[in-house]
């Protein structure tokens, strides 16, 4: 008996009003720049033979929040 497998794709398209468009935006930069931090600590760690995990990463994040210069990451936060 031979039994074929049946694929699916599906797309879809979002068209953000101007207010959804700014939110998705302002996150995303948000996203990228707690990212590119938690990468760069992981990469120092590494380099001092120094593993970082991820509860380590979580409080990192929230030392982060509470410095001036990253404050507006409270912003995006649910």
């Amino acid at each position: 008996m031979t039994t074929s497998q049946v694929r699916r794709a599906f797309k879809y398209r979002f068209y953000p009003t101007d207010t959804q468009a700014a939110e998705l935006s302002r996150t995303f930069g948000c996203v990228r720049k707690v990212y590119n931090l938690a990468l760069a600590a992981r990469t120092e760690a590494w380099a001092r033979q120094e593993r970082v995990n991820y509860n380590q990463s979580s409080a990192m994040l929230t030392a982060w929040k509470q410095t001036e210069e990253l404050a507006y990451l409270n912003e995006v936060s649910s």
